[in-house]
């Protein structure tokens, strides 16, 4: 059974992530965790302590009745005879990324969805201050971010960018896989260059490490050119074939962050209208990093 968590504040943006998370999972066992965080006015003091008791206990309560409401919503408006689906309300007194990292925690969270507002105005700051640090918070899980408006689409078409720099394990590239075979997906490696030219011996050996893990699920190779960014060249090919969804792995140092002058994922977040599903981490053991520099040293 997964275990998914969806942090709303009650907005438009936050239903849509709920609405995406359900339609995604309707036909699979999901324990769904509904978080809501509250903290009180405290401009004018830096700590926490001096907040009145009674004014905890107000946000409390809005947050106990809005979630309360949101699953009654959920139960009205997407009926689940056969009962797959359960819903399970988290209200806490807290920083939102600090009680996101902490259920992800506490409750084996499979995946983390979020909605997310667009990329104009007020609502970059929102971007900024939440699904972007809640994404470079987790390092546990994968993060799926819905943008605001997107109606769901079974992804058909999946997206995933790389610039084959760094070796990928089989666990971190795992949630990629299974949602591909699930929705019986493409999936369409993408590598972004400012000019074509021949990959290094490493980033051959990372391809060929890649078709390996993909080798039971229908997937293509696409090499482009740079058009004026990264994050504009990905929207650009991921229209021109009718993606679903655009997938990544978040680490630092990437050829993909060199080259944008900032980090991807806070690039791409800002502008795609696709769902972004960022995975996580995870390293290279010492071992695998070992055989890995043994295999090339070997062939020269």
């Amino acid at each position: 059974m997964k275990n998914v968590l969806i942090p709303t504040d009650f907005s438009e943006n936050a239903w849509n992530a709920v609405k995406y998370a359900i339609e995604l999972f309707k036909d699979e066992q999901c324990n769904f965790y509904l978080l809501n965080t509250f903290t009180p006015n405290i401009a004018a003091s830096r700590f926490m302590a001096s907040v009145m008791p009674e004014e905890t206990s107000d946000g409390e309560n809005s947050s106990r009745k809005g979630l309360s409401a949101l699953i009654n919503k959920i139960q009205n408006e997407n009926p689940d005879p056969a009962h797959l689906h359960n819903f399970k309300a988290i209200s806490s007194f807290s920083f939102l990324v600090d009680e996101v990292k902490e259920v992800v925690d506490t409750y084996n969270i499979h995946l983390v969805i979020l909605g997310t507002k667009g990329a104009s105005g007020l609502a970059e700051v929102f971007m900024g201050s939440n699904a972007v640090r809640i994404i470079k918070t987790v390092k546990n899980c994968p993060v799926l971010a819905i943008p605001a408006s997107f109606d769901f689409e079974k992804p058909k078409e999946i997206a995933f960018a790389t610039d084959y720099n760094r070796f990928y394990t089989f666990s971190e590239l795992q949630p990629l896989i299974e949602l591909a075979q699930t929705f019986n997906a493409v999936i369409r490696v993408v590598h972004v260059q400012p000019k074509i030219k021949a990959l290094t011996e490493l980033q051959e050996f990372n391809l060929n490490m890649l078709r390996r893990y993909l080798s039971e699920t229908e997937y293509f190779i696409h090499t482009i050119s740079e058009v004026n960014s990264v994050s504009k060249t990905l929207e650009i090919f991921t229209n021109e074939l009718d993606v679903h969804l655009l997938a990544m792995l978040n680490y630092q140092h990437s050829y993909i962050e060199q080259v944008t002058r900032e980090p991807i994922v806070k690039k791409i977040a800002f502008h795609t209208q696709l769902p972004l599903l960022v995975l996580p981490e995870m390293g290279i053991g010492i071992t695998q990093k070992a055989n890995i520099e043994g295999v090339l040293s070997a062939k020269v």
